[in-house]
């Protein structure tokens, strides 16, 4: 299915995308810094690294979120180029950080104990993720704001790592799986670095 393009946008209606662009960031925000608190705690009970490190994933998407509510409430065009600058370092960080976090994982071969408030909170993450990047991409599109758009992208990516560290505790409370999360792990890798590269292309 093709998406449509942008069409020109009335003053009125562009206040109201840029509204609703800010009130997604916030939520974002707001989620995120909750759950840096509920992975930690869950984290050190199961002793589980992937719970730890998609904490620090958060941290990720809330350096973005504020990238973003920073663009959106200043002048766009001059605001713009840095914005997306930053976000292609948010995107290279996050790949970085889950290149490191497979390999650690991979060489120690630690097995975290079951986490149920992990698993519940990874669950939750996972749909309430992807339904804000639907938002902020398909908001983004509308602007013709490519930030929003593509940090609406970081958010596709914590929700898929959302989903990869769900499958990983699922996998490994119901079979001992303990390699099926960072597997998983790489595929983000190489998204990571294909938006990070596509950001910083997009900046003069």
């Amino acid at each position: 299915m093709t998406t449509p393009l942008p069409q020109p946008q009335t003053t009125e209606r562009r206040l109201f995308l840029l509204r609703r662009g800010l009130r997604l960031e916030y939520a974002t925000l707001g989620w995120n810094v909750v759950g840096l608190g509920v992975l930690a705690a869950a984290a050190i009970q199961a002793g589980s690294p992937a719970l730890a490190g998609f904490g620090l994933d958060s941290l990720i998407e809330i350096f973005a979120s504020i990238v973003v509510v920073w663009q959106l409430k200043g002048s766009h065009r001059e605001r713009e180029a840095p914005a997306m600058r930053l976000i292609g370092i948010a995107f290279a960080v996050l790949g970085v950080y889950l290149l490191v976090q497979v390999a650690v994982v991979f060489a120690t071969g630690v097995r975290p104990a079951t986490s149920g408030p992990g698993i519940a909170w990874t669950a939750l993450t996972f749909a309430v993720m992807l339904a804000l990047a639907w938002g902020k991409i398909r908001t983004g599109h509308r602007l013709g704001n490519p930030v929003l758009r593509a940090e609406g992208k970081v958010t596709l990516v914590d929700a898929y790592l959302a989903g990869a560290v769900l499958a990983g505790l699922a996998l490994n409370a119901l079979f001992g799986w303990w390699w099926a999360d960072p597997l998983a792990g790489g595929v983000i890798i190489y998204y990571a670095v294909r938006e990070a590269s596509h950001a910083f292309k997009h900046t003069p």
